[in-house]
């Protein structure tokens, strides 16, 4: 009988610690004792050259913003992106999020932490799951990376709507699926980093945003591991 989602992620994170690192991508032995070896770190699609407000990569011609941000700002002061969703991180995120595989999300945290904003990280909110959805996982994925990279965190935003999947929905529809989505509990910072796995319109970061920003949160940024082009 299969373990349950929670057993098989402990297991999972118990084997982790005591085998030697394995290069999360081609299973050779890792290097300087992380889960990558060395050609597979010459493989990684780094992101440095993103929209400062949304972090899609910028034209040539462009400055610090693409056109749809300078045409209409976004709810977020500043966007960065450490990854593009591309091989072989887009299958390590797959991994990490959809089949309970903890490892490549360490890996993945190790990343972000290579690459990280050029800005100071405020508290750290990871975007939320809702409980049932929590409950089916048995992790949550953005929570798992604020707390990996080790940052101060802020835990007061939460998902009170069970929303269904994006991942099928165009730009419209995501924006529409999150309507009332989120709520804060407590007394919100001045200033936060939005902290989630994957960028691909921005829908849900935009709507954290938003919800932080009636709270009374004067600057919301967002890091995320991988950004979609």
């Amino acid at each position: 009988m299969p373990l349950p989602t929670t057993l098989r992620t402990l297991a999972n994170s118990l084997l982790g610690s005591l085998l030697p690192p394995v290069c999360q991508i081609c299973a050779d032995p890792g290097e300087r004792g992380h889960e990558l070896c060395g050609a597979c770190s010459l493989t990684l699609p780094w992101h440095s050259d993103g929209c400062a407000r949304c972090a899609l990569p910028l034209h040539e011609d462009a400055d610090e913003l693409c056109f749809h941000c300078e045409e209409s700002a976004p709810p977020l002061d500043a966007c960065w992106a450490s990854l593009r969703y591309e091989d072989p991180i887009s299958g390590l995120l797959i991994r990490y999020k959809f089949h309970s595989d903890l490892a490549a999300g360490r890996l993945m945290a190790q990343l972000m932490a290579l690459n990280p904003p050029p800005w100071p990280l405020a508290p750290l909110v990871a975007v939320p799951l809702h409980p049932r959805r929590l409950r089916q996982r048995g992790y949550d994925q953005a929570a798992e990376l604020a707390r990996l990279i080790g940052a101060p965190r802020w835990k007061g935003l939460r998902r009170i709507r069970a929303t269904a999947p994006q991942s099928e929905r165009n730009a419209d529809a995501r924006r529409h699926n999150l309507d009332g989505a989120f709520a804060v509990v407590g007394e919100v910072p001045e200033a936060v980093v939005l902290v989630d796995d994957v960028m691909t319109t921005g829908s849900t970061l935009h709507a954290c945003a938003e919800t932080l920003r009636k709270a009374g949160c004067k600057e919301v940024n967002a890091w995320v591991c991988a950004r979609v082009p």
